[in-house]
């Protein structure tokens, strides 16, 4: 029996929508608590982040993880206990705080005292970074400026290169790459406290280029096969553009997913949410290429040709 996306079309949908509304739903609840559909990092909101790893070179610093609560009165007595507090690490013995702007004695300060009360630090692991609330703005006004530039040229290029009806079932091929990933990271912010900066909008803009890439190629074996045979019944077509196209996409992602999770792994806290938004953004990319876009074309040339049958 062949390989056929048409057969199941509405089992890809349906996938595709309790996805997609769980991660709108998810960005909802975010929304309420946090003001954001995803929880912001320091890039977007501006303020101090300090990381701290126990030196677990001092005999006894690390025998145990780090206990969350002590951290937070010691916060409290700073008066900084409306702080996010993170603990890293599968052992938990390193740690992220994100706080107010703070200035070089008040980090010194809160340094002092947690290693007082948490354990000794090692300096070199220690990172501080601060970022001005108008920086922040700054950044996520260029950020959704350059998602709405990438949106728009993508489909103008689709436009030009094929019919309007590939663009579009491109472009929403695309939005449903993207909005699962934001969705799931929604989710993430909510569940594991996880948070998006500007190496997420980097990350948005490569799925977007990915995700169409993998479309076109598609499209194109559909319109060799449409030209090569005009009388095909165009689900049949589609079918068989996709199984023609399906071993080189699979092997593409895979080859790519092999990278990031190599990145994922190794690549330390800075790149990870990063090499997890494309694993995301690179799978749905993908997924979407084969059992969405194609299939929509399916649908609505069939829609389209009924259509004009019955006006005839």
């Amino acid at each position: 029996m062949k390989f056929s996306v048409i057969q199941q079309q509405k089992l890809w949908w349906t996938i595709s929508g309790v996805m997609i509304l769980s991660g709108l739903i998810a960005m909802f609840i975010s929304w309420q608590q946090l003001g954001a559909p995803l929880r912001p990092g320091l890039d977007f909101t501006g303020g101090t982040r300090l990381q701290f790893e126990l030196n677990c070179t001092q005999p006894g610093n690390c025998a145990k993880p780090i206990d969350l609560a002590q951290v937070r009165s010691t916060l409290a007595e700073l008066n900084l206990a409306d702080s996010s507090i993170q603990l890293l690490g599968t052992e938990q013995q390193a740690l992220s705080i994100r706080t107010k702007p703070l200035n070089v004695d008040q980090r010194t300060k809160l340094q002092t005292l947690l290693s007082q009360k948490v354990g000794a630090f090692a300096a070199e692991k220690t990172q501080i970074d601060t970022v001005g609330p108008t920086v922040g703005r700054e950044l996520f006004t260029s950020g959704l400026l350059s998602l709405f530039v990438a949106f728009a040229g993508i489909g103008g290029y689709l436009s030009l290169r094929f019919r309007s009806d590939y663009a579009l079932f491109a472009i929403i091929a695309l939005f449903h790459d993207i909005m699962i990933t934001l969705g799931i990271f929604s989710i993430l912010g909510l569940v594991l406290g996880t948070e998006v900066d500007s190496l997420f909008v980097v990350a948005l803009l490569t799925i977007a280029g990915f995700s169409v890439t993998d479309t076109v190629v598609i499209y194109d074996r559909i319109r060799e096969n449409i030209n090569l045979h005009p009388t095909m019944p165009i689900d049949e077509l589609v079918d068989e553009s996709v199984r023609q196209s399906l071993t080189r996409s699979l092997n593409t992602v895979f080859t790519v997913l092999l990278t990031l999770f190599s990145l994922f792994v190794f690549g330390g806290e800075t790149l990870k949410n990063f090499a997890l938004a494309l694993i995301v953004g690179f799978g749905m990319g993908a997924y979407s290429s084969i059992f969405i876009a194609s299939p929509l074309l399916a649908w609505w040339r069939s829609r389209a040709k009924a259509k004009h049958s019955y006006s005839l």
